[in-house]
């Protein structure tokens, strides 16, 4: 417990706060158990630069803010002392007399643990004395390095990928009990949680934070959230998180106009308000601030265990124009529209975070095509080691939405992400902000009667599998939700009775396990040498072929049959000589397909080489289909015997010439075999 007097040892913290490097302020700030003229107490720190008068109150003092006035000890913080330590779960607030003389309630910016409901008041919790048992998940994270292994990512809300009969929400252990056997068996190796920083509207889906260190009291207390986190990295599962650095609410408990001035925020409003969200922008370029939110996500990954990070937001501050007209906003001091403070941020972000936390995930989800986003900051990245690829995602949803008879004209969507797939290491999105607000489900996004709409969303699931780069999908994609996703209610599991749904979630779980099975899909993902074409110029019968290798070699050939038109005996060049087989079709029986397959025994035809390869194969594919291929046979070609020389081949020719006269036998002229016209992909 530590001493409260005032060496400077315990200012150090203090002085790192202010100067912007404190990222474990929350050890400082906040409500914590000390040591109190020897006898156990509490100590209390707030930052409140501008204010004129700070003080403790709760119903341990009856809200008299007369009982325990705070001290202003520098520039900005307030500090006092409680000579008893309060009990479990009681509610504390900060009353604060601002500039202006107006006195207001604020929760505590650093408190663990919210009250639920309209009050909004910090709770005190003790998070110590936790006993994780998640050794085996770290050292896995150590000797597996995410780069090079499986990761496909099912996003989840908690509040509404179940419920209980009569409405009400699970708790974390719920939650826990009934999500990871069920991410499981379908072949998830990560979970994605929405924003479980506290929060105080519900419509917001957690991204308008107020408790940047407190899990939601929505389900349960903090080392509910601990245990929920430990029972996934026991079963072998990360767990991904969002966190909103970009902007916060202006509720008058929050943030907002924290000592009665613009605190938080920036104070000009062409850069501190996000007029379409009706929230506040941090300012990046108070140091205070810096250390608030970097010690944030330093919490996160050290008291919870958190395995990533997914940066919310990112476009909309490195960009001081996001989302404004001209007149809304200041340009930088070299007249650009870049945010340089945010800039500085989100590399000094990255780089503390590794260094304590090399095996971390931090995602960038930037919408942008700023470069160098998951690059190293030593050489002018922003240090994010993901990015989500939203072109991707917004050209894939672009093409999937057509009418299949427009395609053709469209065909630069399906291909043109290869081509930069590996300048940044992608994380494929399918969101939930792509089935909100009008813009369908991903299963009513597909044109097409039921039918093809089951086989679109097959081919487009399995096209993303194949694709370079890491996976995530919203929760209900994988049994083709049919319905916009709503917050306040459960995902409609009742689909699961139809045999339709029952087999796309059939499908989901067997791509899901084939991906993971299967190294080349996975092993070398941000790198040329993990991909290569075979076609990919067919935009007349919107045919795609490609080859995904790991680090041994062994390589999966993928084809992609975009119309709902069957295409019989399509050939394709093949690698090597010999007999290739059909591992997996998106067309299968068991999956509401036709059942159309190619077999194990696809022999190539040796005599026709094509797309730059010396054979070829000849595939049937099946309308809105997707096959995997690999060979399971070469065929060893004979070399043809080295050039002789003129004497040696004289010398042969008499011999010959000699032998079949001494014997009778005549001479018989072979005609060169005529090379047959290349097919037509």
């Amino acid at each position: 417990m530590p001493d409260v007097k005032k060496t400077e040892e315990n200012n150090f913290p203090l002085y790192l706060f202010h100067e912007g490097t404190n990222v474990k302020a929350y050890e400082y700030m906040g409500l914590h158990k000390a040591a109190v003229d020897g006898g156990e107490g509490m100590s209390c720190r707030v930052w409140a630069p501008n204010a004129q008068a700070v003080s403790l109150v709760g119903p341990f003092n009856e809200w008299d803010e007369e009982k325990n006035p705070m001290e202003k000890i520098s520039d900005g913080v307030w500090e006092c002392y409680l000579p008893f330590v309060l009990p479990m779960y009681e509610i504390y607030k900060f009353s604060i007399t601002g500039k202006d003389g107006k006195k207001v309630m604020k929760s505590d910016p650093y408190a663990f643990h919210f009250e639920a409901g309209i009050g909004h008041a910090s709770r005190y919790y003790d998070i110590e004395g936790f006993q994780w048992n998640d050794q085996a998940w770290y050292q896995h994270k150590k000797e597996k390095p995410h780069y090079n292994q499986p990761v496909n990512i099912y996003e989840v809300h908690l509040g509404s990928w179940r419920r209980y009969a009569d409405g009400n929400v699970f708790s974390y252990d719920k939650l826990a009990d009934e999500l990871i056997p069920y991410i499981k068996e379908m072949g998830y190796t990560h979970v994605e949680l929405m924003p479980i920083t506290e929060y105080p509207f519900d419509g917001s889906w957690g991204y308008q934070v107020m408790g940047y260190f407190a899990p939601t009291s929505r389900y349960g207390e903090p080392k509910d959230f601990m245990s929920f986190v430990e029972k996934f990295h026991e079963a072998g599962i990360g767990v991904i998180m969002d966190w909103v650095p970009a902007h916060f609410p202006k509720d008058e408990a929050g943030l907002a106009r924290f000592d009665g001035t613009p605190c938080y925020e920036y104070a000009d409003w062409r850069k501190g308000e996000h007029k379409d969200w009706g929230t506040l922008v941090f300012d990046y370029g108070r140091n205070e601030v810096v250390s608030f939110l970097i010690s944030s996500a330093v919490f996160w990954l050290e008291k919870y265990h958190i395995d990533g990070i997914r940066v919310d937001a990112v476009a909309s501050m490195l960009y001081l124009d996001y989302s404004r007209k001209e007149g809304e906003w200041v340009p930088n001091k070299n007249g650009g529209k870049e945010n340089l403070e945010a800039v500085a941020f989100l590399q000094k972000l990255n780089e503390s975070i590794f260094e304590l936390f090399p095996e971390v995930m931090m995602i960038a989800e930037e919408s942008t095509s700023w470069p160098m986003v998951s690059k190293p900051t030593f050489c002018g990245g922003l240090g994010f080691n993901y990015k989500w690829n939203m072109g991707w995602m917004n050209d894939m949803l672009h093409y999937i939405s057509l009418d299949p008879i427009y395609r053709k004209f469209n065909h630069d969507n399906i291909t043109f992400s290869f081509f930069y797939a590996f300048s940044e290491n992608f994380v494929l999105p399918i969101s939930h902000d792509e089935v909100v607000h009008g813009k369908c489900s991903l299963f009513n996004k597909m044109p097409g009667d039921r039918d093809q709409k089951f086989a679109s969303v097959r081919t487009f699931l399995s096209y993303m599998m194949a694709h370079p780069g890491k996976k995530l999908n919203f929760m209900g994609t994988e049994f083709a939700q049919e319905i916009e996703w709503n917050y306040e209610q459960e995902l409609d599991w009742c689909l699961l009775s139809d045999e339709r749904h029952a087999q796309m979630q059939r499908f989901s779980k067997d791509l899901n396990h084939f991906y993971l099975e299967h190294a080349p899909l996975w092993e070398v993902d941000f790198s040329w040498e993990g991909f290569s074409w075979i076609s990919n110029d067919d935009y007349t019968q919107s045919v795609i072929a490609f080859r995904r290798f790991d680090k041994e070699g062994n390589e999966l050939m993928v084809v992609c049959n975009f119309l709902p038109v069957l295409r019989e005996k399509y050939c394709i060049g093949a690698p090597y000589p010999g007999v290739y087989e059909e591992i997996f079709s998106s067309d299968a029986v068991i999956y509401g397909g036709s059942g159309l397959s190619n077999g194990a025994e696809i022999k190539t035809q040796d005599d026709e080489p094509m797309h730059g390869m010396e054979q070829s194969i000849c595939l049937n594919l099946a309308p809105l289909s997707v096959v995997f291929i690999r060979c399971k046979q070469k065929k060893v070609r004979r070399k043809k015997p080295a050039a002789k020389s003129k004497t040696a081949a004289a010398s042969k020719t008499k011999k010959t010439a000699a032998s079949k006269t001494s014997s009778g036998a005549g001479t018989k002229t072979t005609r060169p075999r005529k090379k047959k016209a290349e097919p037509q992909a």
